[in-house]
């Protein structure tokens, strides 16, 4: 168990850096780690895990300003009109982004640079020893919770985590302090660091439009559009009844492997009260002006007609859907059909849930959908 200023110190004393471009990440690394110290009840296998994340996080800050201060032209580099995929999780939109992700002409955040950006891919000669590294680390609970692959997109909540401004330690430990400050935090300077991040990224290389993603994005949509005026977004949709069952799930199945003392019911409440926030957030936000900025999916026809779906996202897009691109969709497709999710979770009752007090949460938002999908 490790103080914020520990963590800190190790940090500058591991990179021989001490430039971590601002304080915004003070905050957040602060009341972490005092949750995690008061509330996670960690066992030896969480400790070691989440510590040295902490750490590798600001290690990454470190790097990341250290490349900005020795090549400030990296800051010149554009992010232009990117397309975020935002939705309630266990929608389909780890599929999609995969789809997405076979676009040779899109870039995409890849699993093995998320958790360590630097140095820039571009800058690397011969094969990335990171792509090695990320392969020989093993995957976090009992199952495959969603398509995964080394190479392949990776959520936005590693690059989230260097302002320390992220919802993925919710699923690795119960810290409900956090939690409860993360959900009303501003998180404007984490999205404007997430965008630091995308220019090193894509520093040196051919600039081509991003493909990014997480359901988080949902609780700050009013600060990530603020940073990115011009992101567009893709949302994906399912009944909020399976959604919640099925994120407790995997809270449950990675929460289990840090603590002896899961707390289910804890589980239950942060997922039903974060998500019908982030849903009520996004749905405000379309009200006031944005509608026009979402692309909508419903579940089946995702399921029933995937590259169908991609096509008609295109044609919003106004992009074409080029032949090798929809090869290597199919591809993907059928060789991942294996790894579908499973129809069967818990009883709500295991996280404390009582089904007919949470749909009246989502009611206006279920009503929306069938407008949304219509097309």
């Amino acid at each position: 168990m490790a103080a914020h200023d520990d963590l800190i110190a190790s940090a500058m004393a591991r990179s021989a850096l001490d430039d971590f471009g601002g304080d915004s990440f003070r905050e957040g690394l602060e009341i972490l780690v005092r949750s995690l110290r008061d509330e996670a009840r960690l066992n030896p296998a969480g400790e070691a895990l989440i510590y040295p994340r902490l750490v590798q996080h600001l290690v990454n800050r470190l790097e990341i300003e250290d490349w900005y201060r020795r090549h400030p032209e990296i800051d010149d580099v554009p992010i232009v009109a990117p397309l975020f995929g935002l939705s309630l999780p266990r929608t389909g939109s780890t599929a999609l982004s995969f789809l997405l992700a076979q676009d040779p002409g899109v870039r995409y955040l890849r699993q093995w640079e998320s958790s360590k950006p630097c140095p820039p891919p571009s800058t690397v000669d011969g094969p990335d020893p990171r792509v090695e590294e990320a392969t020989g680390q093993a995957g976090i609970g009992t199952k495959d919770h969603v398509p995964s692959d080394v190479s392949g997109p990776m959520e936005c909540l590693d690059l989230m985590a260097l302002d320390f401004k992220t919802m993925i330690y919710q699923a690795f430990a119960r810290i409900p302090a956090y939690a409860d400050w993360v959900t009303d935090a501003d998180l404007t300077s984490t999205y404007e660091y997430e965008r630091r991040v995308l220019k090193l990224l894509q520093w040196g290389s051919e600039p081509m439009p991003w493909r990014l993603k997480s359901p988080a994005h949902m609780l700050w949509i009013d600060h990530l559009a603020a940073v990115f005026p011009d992101a567009r977004f893709v949302m994906t949709h399912r009944d909020p009844t399976d959604v919640i069952l099925s994120v407790c799930d995997v809270y449950a199945d990675i929460g289990g492997v840090f603590t002896e003392h899961l707390d289910r019911a804890y589980i239950g409440r942060v997922n039903v009260e974060q998500w019908s926030t982030a849903i009520n957030r996004v749905m405000r936000f379309r009200d006031e002006g944005g509608d026009d900025r979402f692309y909508d999916i419903d579940f089946r026809a995702m399921r029933s007609d995937p590259i169908g779906e991609v096509r008609r996202l295109y044609g919003w897009l106004g992009e074409p859907v080029t032949s090798t691109f929809e090869s290597r969709m199919r591809h993907w497709w059928e060789a991942n059909a294996a790894d579908r999710e499973p129809s069967e979770h818990s009883d709500p009752a295991a996280y404390g849930i009582d089904m007919d007090a949470v749909r009246p949460l989502f009611e206006e938002y279920v009503t929306r959908c069938s407008s949304w999908t219509a097309h």
